[in-house]
This record gives C-alpha cells, structure tokens and sequence, in this order.
C-alpha cells in the first residue's frame, strides 16, 4: 500500500446525461461502477489515468477505475 490512504480524490457517485458515472470532475470505469457500486455511493478514488474514449475526453479529461467505497478500510 502507498501512504497516502485518502488517495486522489473522494466524492459522491453521479450519472451524467450520457450514461456516463462521474464523480467530482474524474469519469468513472462503467463496468466496475454498474457492478459493485450505486449513485449517490461516497468513494475514495486512489488513482487516475487519461481517459482513453474519444466519445468522453473533452468532458472527462481523466479516468479512474481504482476506488472503493470511502468508508470501507482497504
């Protein structure tokens, strides 16, 4: 584990007009999100990259698919 335990960024899980789930200003991996999280989850995001989707870049400039649930101890 790194130390920095807080991570990226923490915030609450949204759902754009597009489908898209987003949180703060990062775009969130759809796939992990629809199958182990819901709207309005708080979240911790440990990690970014750019966001490889042309179809979502301009909106999201930056992707995470590494977060959990905030109040969980991982």
């Amino acid at each position: 584990m790194s130390k920095e335990q807080k991570g990226v960024y923490t915030g609450l899980i949204e759902k754009d007009a597009d489908g898209n789930y987003f949180c703060g200003q990062y775009l969130l991996d759809f796939q992990y999100t629809e199958k182990s999280f819901k709207i309005g989850d708080e979240i911790n995001i440990k990690t970014v990259i750019a966001n490889p989707s042309d179809r979502s870049y301009n909106k999201y400039p930056q992707k995470s698919r590494n977060f959990f649930l905030a109040n969980d101890k991982e």
